[in-house]
């Protein structure tokens, strides 16, 4: 188990270029399952979930070819069916989250998929309900085989149908429009997320010829087609790498610029920071973070303490609200945090607790954090990432805190940050890689 050991107090300056969209690069790498056709995927994130994803597809027989950095071809001409269903294939899918979004491409293409309960997060419960259902409403057969703790689905032939999801999930969504695409006749989803990420894994099925309408919205409609054919595709910026510099820079930054970050795919996020009273300015597509002497924390039009909520597009991010939980604790008032998706996420901040900010944890959904307006800096402390965003949140309380701290656990920091003490050694921090 490697470690960071972080030495607080180092300031941040420069300019740092956001890695390709994780949750982007899944979607879009399992759809090349869906021809055997070249796809060309650019801009590709060097994170340990894409790699674990992209190994795993090799595995399965896909042809991959790295060209360059962040770059990879992928040829699912002659996949291994029977590989697909091995005891080896449903170790490897339950290791890693993103394997759940080979579900839908598999049933499209080859009528079949064995698929086990996917790893990832422990950050409360992920249920699978919104994907399974999609998949019966097309017309697949499924069970769950308890020895082998796989779900098998299967279908001769998928038919369009209307559907209202029971929740805006993404993966949900993703898995759905993928298993669409041949399904014959018209597939109507209703409630359906809208992220960036899915708009951006429907352009790319478009150019594969597709026919998906309603891109954006949360009504998407799905003309069946016969085949796809090959692409090339590049992935957006990584929105919660952006929103997680723009945390750094208002908790440790002495002045930094953060590249191509793709302003209009960002939604609420610089807003939610501007209501912590984080200073930015936009420059063509950059943001720029001065040195915050003061973050003043908004109150409501009415005087009530501010809540910052996460929601479906294009509402909050949930997997922003670890960081923006570490900027409130070094701002001016106080914040309600409602963490709404995952009962387990809020329970890292038992670690800021140690290191001396002000939080209530009201409930597992629920924290007020009183900021300290730097009148009291955090202290260093040793602790662990439970989860990617959590992680993150930790080093950047760490790199704003008084001495020396040490994370442990950091693979899971690894999961979706491309080289980051690298990345932020090169901007002044202080972070050393040990184990």
């Amino acid at each position: 188990m490697a470690s960071f050991i972080i030495e607080g107090g180092h300031p941040l300056r420069g300019d740092i270029t956001p890695q390709g969209a994780k949750n982007e690069a899944l979607e879009v790498i399992c759809a090349s399952l869906l021809t055997a056709d070249e796809v060309v995927i650019r801009n590709i994130p060097d994170i340990r979930d894409v790699n674990n994803l992209i190994k795993l597809i090799a595995d399965m027989g896909v042809t991959v070819e790295r060209r360059g950095h962040g770059e990879y071809a992928f040829k699912a001409d002659s996949p291994n069916l029977d590989y697909m269903e091995s005891d080896k294939f449903v170790r490897e899918c339950a290791e890693l989250r993103g394997s759940v979004l080979l579900i839908g491409p598999l049933l499209a293409r080859f009528g079949k998929a064995v698929i086990a309960t996917p790893g990832g997060d422990k950050i409360g419960r992920r249920r699978l309900d919104t994907h399974f259902l999609g998949f019966k409403a097309l017309g697949a057969e499924f069970r769950h085989v308890e020895e082998r703790n796989v779900y098998e689905i299967a279908s001769a032939q998928l038919k369009g149908s209307y559907m209202l999801l029971d929740e805006a999930s993404v993966t949900g969504t993703a898995n759905i429009i993928m298993a669409a695409v041949f399904a014959k006749g018209t597939t109507t989803i209703y409630n359906a997320a809208c992220e960036p990420y899915i708009q951006q894994l429907c352009h790319m099925l478009n150019r594969m010829g597709a026919r998906i309408s309603g891109i954006a919205s949360n009504l998407i409609t799905i003309v069946g087609v016969e085949s796809l054919h090959g692409t090339t595709h590049d992935i957006l910026p990584d929105m919660i790498e952006v929103g997680s510099f723009i945390g750094m820079a208002a908790m440790a930054g002495d002045g930094i610029r953060i590249k191509n970050v793709s302003l209009p795919n960002l939604g609420i996020i610089p807003e939610a920071f501007r209501r912590l009273g984080v200073k930015m300015r936009t420059e063509g597509d950059d943001i720029i973070i001065p040195r915050q002497e003061h973050c003043e924390i908004e109150s409501f039009i009415d005087g009530t303490i501010m809540t910052l909520a996460d929601a479906p597009w294009p509402g909050l991010t949930p997997d922003l609200i670890s960081v923006l939980i570490v900027v409130a604790t070094q701002a001016r008032g106080s914040v309600l945090f409602h963490q709404k998706m995952f009962e387990s996420r809020l329970f890292f901040v038992d670690k800021l607790i140690d290191m001396g900010a002000q939080i209530i944890l009201c409930d597992p959904h629920r924290a007020v954090v009183v900021g300290h307006d730097h009148a009291k800096r955090l202290r260093a402390g040793r602790m662990a990432s439970p989860d990617i965003r959590a992680g993150i949140a930790l080093l950047i309380a760490a790199m704003s805190a008084q001495g020396t701290s040490r994370i442990d656990n950091i693979e899971q920091i690894d999961r979706g940050y491309e080289n980051i003490e690298v990345r932020l050694n090169s901007l002044g921090a202080s972070i050393e890689r040990i184990g």
